[in-house]
């Protein structure tokens, strides 16, 4: 009996119409190991913004911020790559896709949370930047075969910006962390019960960049939050065209 079940189980392994062992890996180009190191970067950036707020250490945040411009220069890498090798496929650009979204669209708007922009209006735009950045990505796939292209096969202009333009919102967060207009976790505030939660005290409305206003009883918004709304409704407009370099 068991003999007989050893025997199935060779042929079904053995199967000529079963894909072979890590058969995908095996179908990557080298173009696609290098957008794989966009998503390394992105998902580093979302890991160490976490242990930033863990063990509120700004080195860790620091290091997140980096992870997205080498996710930029992996980005551009990675379109040259596949041209020089003349491998671009179906597979790259979903790869690259969902490599971007990782980088350019979660991972900023988790910073932006990192940085203190944590009010309920604040996460309705970074909501609304995150879902824009996947519009935008779903649209150009969506279109790319029928966009206009020169005589080297590339696409002439995108619609809308870039989804990697969003390092620009990047710096603004990293340039106001190492100037000192956000996370103040330092020499913490006492009263007669005790310390404040750090939290409390990092994220208040004078130790985040621009402060904060009230637009309903008990509704803040931090108006520099406002950047990733700005970000977002460029992303997708089909009216603004920027030449593809």
């Amino acid at each position: 009996m068991s003999s007989h079940s050893s025997k199935q189980v060779k042929r079904k392994t053995s199967d000529p119409e079963l894909p072979s062992r890590f058969s995908m890996v095996r179908s990557f180009q080298l173009a696609d190991f290098v957008t794989l190191g966009n998503g390394v970067c992105g998902c580093l950036s979302l890991m160490f913004a976490m242990k930033a707020l863990i063990t509120q250490n700004t080195d860790f945040l620091f290091t997140s911020f980096w992870c997205i411009p080498i996710g930029v220069l992996f980005d551009i890498l990675d379109g040259r790559v596949a041209r020089w090798k003349n491998s671009s496929s179906l597979l790259g650009q979903e790869l690259d896709s969902l490599a971007d979204f990782c980088s350019f669209g979660i991972a900023p708007a988790v910073l932006g949370f990192a940085c203190g922009f944590q009010k309920m209006l604040d996460l309705v735009v970074l909501t609304y930047f995150v879902c824009c950045g996947l519009a935008r990505l779903a649209r150009y796939n969506a279109t790319v075969a029928a966009m206009p292209k020169d005589s080297g096969g590339k696409v002439k202009f995108f619609e809308g910006t870039p989804i990697p333009t969003t390092l620009v919102i990047v710096g603004v967060l990293a340039y106001g962390v190492s100037c000192g207009k956000f996370w103040r976790f330092a020499n913490p505030v006492y009263q007669h019960e005790g310390p404040f939660a750090v939290f409390s005290q990092a994220f208040t409305p004078e130790h985040v960049w621009g402060g904060e206003i009230t637009l309903f009883p008990g509704y803040e918004l931090h108006p520099l939050v406002l950047m990733y709304g700005v970000s977002g409704t460029l992303m997708i407009s089909r009216r603004l065209r920027i030449p593809k370099l």
